[in-house]
Parts: C-alpha cells; sequence; structure tokens
C-alpha cells in the first residue's frame, strides 16, 4: 500500500498592516502641555512672594495649627469610630426600641450640616447657662458649671465633628456586618457562642476588609473637615493663617504653606490607609480565589464543626 503523504495546509495571507496615525492623541497631548505650561507661566508671573512660602511652614502659630489639628481630628474621628460601631449594632439588632433610636440619631446628626452643628454646640449657653448634674425632678445637685467655660471652641469642634462623623460611620459598619454570611452567624451560635463573642470574634473580623475603605476616606475628609472649626475661634490651620496674614498681610503665602502641609497631611494618611487595606486584605485577592488566611472567612470556624458555613442555592 502505498503511503498517503498529507500536504500541510497552505499558509493563509495576512491582511497588511496599516499604521495607525493617533493625530488626536498628539492634539490632546500638546493641549494639555500647553495649558500646564500655560498656568506655570501664570503662577510664576503672579504677585505672590514665594521665597517667604517655606519660612511659613515651620513658623511656630503655623505649626501650633498643625498640632491642634491633627488632635482635634483624630479624637474626633476615634471617638466617631467607637459610637458608630454602637449605633450599628443597636441599628441591625432585633430590639425595636434600641433600632429605631439608631435610626432617628443617624438621620439627625447626618440630617444637620457640620457646620451648623459646630455653632449650635459653641452657643449652647444661649439654651443652657449652666449644666448640672444631678437627680431629675428633685433638688439633688452632685456638680454644676457654667457653660461658658464647659463649652470651649475644642469642645464644641470636638463634639460637632465626632457626632457628625458617627452617623455616617454608623452605616459605614453596618454596611460590613451585613457583608457577613448568616450562615456563619448561626453556626457559631449553634456551639453556644454569646452574642458578644460571636460580634468579636465572627463579624468584625470579616467585616472590616468592607469597612477600613470608606473609613479611611471618612479620616481624610475629617482632617480637611477641621478647617470649620476656624469660625469659633479655634486655633488650626486656617485659623494660624489668618492670624498671620492680619499682621503682614501675606495672604497668599500663608495660605499656600497651609495647603502644602494639607497635601503632607493626607498624603501620609492616603498611605496608611493603603497599607492597612493591604494588611486585612482588602484589595490583596485574587477574584474568585479564597481568602489567604482561614480566620479572615470563617474558615477556622468551619474546619471545627466540619460543616459548610455557606447556604446552598438552588
Amino acid at each position: 500500500m502505498r503511503s498517503q503523504v498529507v500536504q500541510a495546509p497552505p499558509e493563509q495571507q495576512l491582511l497588511p498592516q496599516v499604521g495607525l496615525k493617533h493625530w488626536g492623541r498628539w492634539v490632546v497631548g500638546a493641549l494639555i502641555i500647553l495649558g500646564i505650561v500655560a498656568l506655570g507661566w501664570s503662577a510664576a508671573s503672579g504677585n505672590i512672594d514665594y521665597a517667604a512660602i517655606p519660612g511659613y511652614l515651620t513658623h511656630p502659630v503655623i505649626l501650633e495649627g498643625l498640632v491642634n489639628m491633627l488632635k482635634l481630628a483624630l479624637l474626633s474621628m476615634v471617638t466617631a469610630i467607637v459610637i458608630g460601631v454602637i449605633v450599628a449594632l443597636m441599628r441591625v439588632s432585633n430590639n425595636p426600641v434600641a433600632s429605631t433610636v439608631a435610626v432617628v440619631y443617624i438621620w439627625l446628626f447626618r440630617g444637620v450640616p457640620l457646620l451648623l452643628q459646630i455653632l449650635l454646640w459653641f452657643n449652647l449657653a444661649l439654651i443652657f447657662p449652666e449644666l448640672w448634674i444631678g437627680i431629675p425632678g428633685t433638688d439633688v445637685e452632685f456638680a454644676s458649671f457654667n457653660t461658658n467655660d464647659v463649652m470651649t471652641p475644642f469642645v464644641a469642634a470636638f463634639l460637632g465633628l465626632a457626632l457628625h462623623e458617627s452617623g455616617y460611620m454608623a452605616e459605614v459598619v453596618r454596611a460590613g456586618l451585613k457583608s457577613v454570611d448568616p450562615g456563619q452567624i448561626e453556626a457559631a451560635q449553634s456551639i453556644g457562642q454569646t452574642p458578644m463573642q460571636r460580634v468579636s470574634r465572627i463579624v468584625l473580623p470579616q467585616a472590616l476588609p468592607i469597612i477600613i475603605p470608606p473609613t479611611g476616606n471618612h479620616f481624610i475628609l475629617m482632617l480637611k473637615s477641621t478647617t470649620l472649626a476656624s469660625v469659633i475661634g479655634y486655633l488650626e490651620l486656617l485659623k494660624a493663617s489668618n492670624n498671620i496674614s492680619s499682621f503682614n498681610l501675606q495672604v497668599m503665602e500663608t495660605l499656600m504653606a497651609v495647603a502644602i502641609w494639607y497635601l503632607v497631611v493626607v498624603t501620609i494618611a492616603s498611605f496608611g490607609q493603603y497599607h492597612l487595606e493591604k494588611a486585612c486584605d482588602a484589595k490583596g485577592r485574587t477574584p474568585g480565589a479564597p481568602a489567604r488566611g482561614g480566620a479572615a472567612r470563617g474558615g477556622v470556624l468551619s474546619n471545627a464543626l466540619s460543616i459548610p458555613l455557606r447556604r446552598n442555592k438552588s
């Protein structure tokens, strides 16, 4: 028998490649460069003393405002997170009274503008000249204070920022709590864990990757919202700039120094947020792949129970 020779199919002729001339990209790129050059030329020819800006960066009043700004923002944010977690737990609870109070709390402090809240706290003495601690409805009084002595600019700004932000944090935390599979909570309940143990060991560890990214954004917003405290005389960065420029009239120079400090602080906060998200595995997972570390997604619990924690969907 003759062996059949299989001939290779003829190579397909490829269509000729036509080089595209992306004239639109060149035009847009040139326009952007021209715009940057024009902006730089305008800034350089403006009536501003750029040589004075570095000196204002280390001015004692500016540095004092920087420290006060950081102190106010950090204390307000920590307080807002604590209150937000409590209100979120009340919001998702089966207690109708607690849930209703949480809904009203979120509605109230998210609905009233932040600046208005700061002004309301600062002028609290117009309603209550004195603050006292005692038994309501009786003459028993343990201590009393003058409201103007208690409601300092720092306290008023702290209350306004913390309570306003806690309304948003409550919703952020609630979204994180809702992301946890109910099957895992039921599995924890089946082995006799108390509600506090279920929240601290099962719910919150899994909700953190959902909670941290918006929390970092809200903290950055909190850093910039401290400028509103300047309207009640609190010495933060913007108030420090106004105090200096009221004497030497170098308004733009001091404002640009303040802007540089805000950019530095926000950059550091963004850098910390990125690494915190990475540590909590918010962005480091491959789509569709299981989470690294069994405890992060209830793997320890599922291994201990030897049962699937996720319900099968028909």
